[in-house]
């Protein structure tokens, strides 16, 4: 009988190690693979934007795949459509940690969006890679911020536009959180300035009809629209603003939400002139930017263009696999502690994850629209800023970051 029981161990040591090898107690891991989430609107209103994330996210892991994988293993996306729709992201969200068991996720666009997969990630102590601007006013220890908050976008286009004496503030937003909370940083800011805010307008996502705005904006006579509207809204808002015989040389607007793939959509006459405020062009200057857009044209065509949310979402693959390695592993606990203080040579320059805050320190760039399709970089910040999403370091947002 002993000899038995003997036999059976050995036998079930045995299987133990054949288990073993072909999977891992890690999240995501199995056999020589790990997969990881993808999860962008493909398709509705948003698609215009997320596609080409969801496309440099895709080149990055192939990048990474080509040169020998993570830990030894290779990346397996996993990708999910959110649809323009925030509680299909929250399905979705839900499916990549718990049945996909996918090591980390890299999606979403919108606030709206993030902030309904935010409760998902925390309570299945999931990891998401956020590669777009937003508002502030926020941070969590599942969530990595690879695009700008607003110390880093929109206090600094605020600032450069009252420089040039444009005092009179229309401000333009979609309906949606942040729209909204980025519009009362704006009103805090020009209070503080001695500057005016006219009018404050908000239209549904993937509205198309400007006749009633337009005809406010021509009736409040501003020095200037600060545009926040996302998705294929700009689309119509663009054209329509022309056709009514208002252009750059009469009227500029400052845009946080439109780059290069935007400008593509829309057409490039409806926007020449016009600013717009972020962190990277297709037409920053480093070394890393020659190659990776020659990359990315390479992969997807010739007519495809870069932009920021395009790069922040290459980076955020990037610095993954950067903490993972550091970490010698893919537990998001582990991760999390690695990520602190790394740094990636992106093609906007050096970025760091500040440790603090999981928020990226980045470079700040306005630039004008060219008849080409491209942005010129007019202005820059000397240096990386340090993110502050929670504005500490401005005494007239003590309202605002009381929280």
């Amino acid at each position: 009988m002993n000899k038995l029981w003997k036999r059976i161990a050995i036998g079930v040591s045995a299987l133990a190690l054949v288990f073993a090898a072909g999977c891992s107690s890690e999240t995501g891991v199995s056999g020589d693979t790990v997969k990881v989430g993808i999860l962008h609107s493909l398709s509705g209103t948003m698609a215009i934007s997320e596609v080409s994330v969801k496309d440099s996210e895709m080149m990055a892991i192939d990048e990474i795949n080509a040169a020998g994988g993570v830990l030894g293993k290779k990346i397996e996306p996993v990708v999910e459509d959110g649809a323009s729709d925030w509680p299909t992201f929250t399905e979705k969200a839900k499916k990549l940690i718990s049945q996909d068991k996918v090591a980390t996720v890299f999606g979403c666009w919108t606030s709206s969006s993030r902030k309904a997969v935010l409760p998902v990630f925390e309570s299945l102590k999931g990891l998401l890679w956020y590669p777009v601007q937003y508002e502030g006013l926020e941070s969590s220890p599942n969530i990595f911020y690879t695009g700008a908050t607003t110390n880093q976008q929109i206090i600094p286009a605020v600032d450069f536009l009252l420089e040039k004496k444009l005092t009179k503030f229309y401000l333009l937003g979609s309906d949606y959180v942040f729209p909204r909370t980025a519009n009362k940083i704006i009103k805090e800011q020009l209070k503080n300035a001695g500057a005016t805010t006219v009018a404050e307008e908000y239209i549904p996502l993937g509205n198309t009809d400007f006749n009633t705005i337009i005809a406010k904006i021509k009736e409040t006579k501003p020095d200037v629209v600060f545009n926040t509207l996302n998705g294929d809204s700009n689309v119509a808002f663009f054209k329509q603003l022309k056709d009514a015989g208002i252009g750059p040389d009469t009227l500029k607007t400052m845009s946080v939400s439109v780059a290069e793939e935007e400008v593509r959509g829309i057409g490039p006459a409806y926007l020449t002139g016009h600013y717009v405020s972020w962190n990277y062009y297709q037409t920053t200057d480093t070394p890393e930017n020659t190659k990776f857009v020659a990359a990315y044209k390479a992969k997807y065509g010739a007519e495809r263009v870069t932009s920021d949310p395009v790069e922040a979402g290459y980076d955020a693959v990037y610095l993954w696999k950067a903490a993972v390695e550091k970490a010698g592993s893919f537990e998001v606990d582990k991760v999390r502690e690695a990520a602190k203080g790394i740094e990636f040579k992106a093609p906007e320059g050096t970025v760091k994850i500040d440790g603090d805050n999981q928020h990226i320190y980045k470079k700040v760039r306005i630039g004008e629209i060219q008849a080409d399709g491209m942005i010129k970089e007019v202005w820059s910040t000397p240096d990386v800023v340090k993110p502050d999403p929670y504005l500490k370091s401005y005494s007239w947002a003590a309202s605002l970051s009381s929280n």
